[in-house]
């Protein structure tokens, strides 16, 4: 027994950050999973650090879809982390066992996942590790997000120092394969190589026993791309955008998903029409006018998702569109040599992709998969209701943003609204007491670059509030700013 409340029944899981095994909770009379830290060989201080962080984080989240985290126990100099026990399976034992999911069912279960991962980034937390066997289904049709050991938030610095990878090889965003931080659009693009392995049933890219390999090619090959009678191929393609920048927000990814779980059509489509058999790298994609919808379960409600649009401002961290030009022999090799340095320098904190945090045996490795050729293409002329929802997401990226970086935010002022608003000194004076803003019936003006929305505050002392806002918008140098208040 331990803790005197805990007894041990039977190991259900085992990887590189500990065994798991089942237990029966003698006080509250259930069962919990417990994972046990600091028995395997070699275990060091820094992992019991990553149980104490994934003890913090996931305690920290209260939401259906994550896996709940119950306490941290030390007894005889071993360490404990006692979590929800979720009977069921890995998505990745689920695709194995099962082969591609179908359309619905991948986007029921991807999409709890994306309401999961929207309500960490609303917390400021980063996951940083979204993949298919750390995704637990229960019955089928219930998914829970766990193994947040590897989780940042913004108040947390130790995992953040420079040339260091966290994450799994074949589910890693090209900007962080390359060194580079981890952000909410990096678990959008692990979120899209995960729902792409629940739709063909491997990973985007092959991994195996050449790490370097691997990440070469997710940084320098375009991901594949499923054919056009798959109605969730034209979210992926802007899921799995090489630029962080131009990825559509956790929200907007939930709701489209929501949409297609529940029979509608998607709002965006891949640009070219492909063979049912082939797998192309990602081109520009095309955005439908889609009606506000209610979507299901827990989080804001839907709405109409965006295009990729211009290059985003600071306070979105783009760093510019990324093309697929040739680039000459030595520039290369260049690459290369500095993807070999960072790899030597990767800390690999996660268990294996077939560990099973919470329930059931190790899952296999990850399917390798084909890359097919590069075919760039020029992005389609934006119409009004583009420009809308170009709108729609600075709006969502802004008030994301101003509660985390709120010296980003201030960039996305004009200069002469945020002279205005009393420097930054007086900016961040009332958006420091604000924990939380998020935007509701956002209103659009395509032609005047005016906009109206309703936004919910959750302010620092708990106190809640809704107000109507009217912003008017102004276009420079190929980005959104805001010029002054209507």
């Amino acid at each position: 027994m331990i803790a005197g409340r805990y007894t041990l029944e039977r190991e259900i899981g085992r990887g590189g950050s500990g065994t798991v095994h089942l237990a029966h909770d003698e006080v509250l009379g259930r069962h919990v999973a417990i994972k046990r830290i600091g028995v395997m060989p070699g275990t060091t201080q820094a992992e019991v650090a990553r149980a104490e962080r994934e003890a913090r984080i996931a305690a920290g989240l209260n939401h259906v879809n994550v896996v709940s985290v119950f306490d941290l126990v030390h007894e005889d100099d071993q360490h404990f982390l006692v979590m929800e026990y979720v009977d069921g399976q890995t998505l990745s034992q689920l695709v194995n066992a099962s082969g591609p999911l179908d359309t619905l069912h991948a986007a029921s279960l991807i999409g709890q996942v994306a309401d999961a991962l929207a309500e960490a980034h609303a917390a400021g937390i980063v996951h940083r590790d979204v993949k298919p066997s750390n995704v637990l289904v229960a019955e089928g049709t219930v998914a829970k997000l766990t193994d947040f050991g590897i989780a940042r938030s913004q108040s947390d610095a130790s995992l953040t120092q420079t040339g260091l990878v966290t994450g799994s090889p074949a589910y890693l965003a090209p900007e962080v394969a390359s060194g580079g931080s981890s952000t909410t659009a990096s678990d959008v693009w692990s979120l899209g190589a995960t729902l792409y392995h629940c739709l063909s049933g491997r990973a985007p890219y092959e991994v195996g026993d050449n790490v370097i390999g691997a990440l070469y090619k997710i940084v320098h090959e375009d991901p594949p791309r499923l054919p056009a009678s798959e109605p969730l191929a034209g979210l992926l393609e802007v899921m799995l955008v090489k630029d962080p920048g131009l990825r559509w927000p956790m929200e907007r990814v939930r709701d489209e998903l929501r949409r297609v779980a529940l029979g509608e059509e998607p709002t965006v489509r891949p640009a070219l029409p492909l063979p049912d058999d082939e797998a192309v790298p990602a081109a520009a994609t095309t955005v439908l006018p889609a009606s506000r919808g209610t979507g299901t379960g827990t989080g804001t409600g839907a709405h109409t998702p965006i295009a990729p649009g211009p290059p985003p401002s600071p306070a979105a961290g783009g760093r510019g569109r990324r093309g697929t030009d040739r680039v000459l022999p030595l520039a290369l090799v260049a690459g290369f040599v500095a993807l070999a340095l960072v790899a030597v320098a990767v800390i690999w904190l996660w268990p294996g992709d077939g560990q099973r945090p919470a329930a059931g045996p190790v899952d296999p490795a990850s399917e390798p998969t084909s890359q097919g050729p590069s075919s760039p293409t020029a992005e389609p002329a934006k119409d009004a209701s583009e420009v809308s929802a170009e709108i729609e997401g600075f709006v969502t990226d802004y008030l994301r943003t101003v509660t985390s970086d709120p010296e980003a935010a201030f960039e996305m002022l004009t200069p002469q609204f945020q002279q205005a608003s009393g420097g930054f000194d007086g900016y961040v004076g009332w958006w420091s007491t604000v924990k939380s803003a998020r935007p509701t019936s956002i209103d659009a003006d395509p032609e005047t670059l005016a906009v109206g929305y309703t936004v919910d505050y959750v302010m620092q002392s708990g106190e809640e509030r809704t107000e109507e806002v009217s912003l008017q918008l102004e276009r420079q140098d190929e980005r959104y700013l805001i010029a002054g208040e209507r």
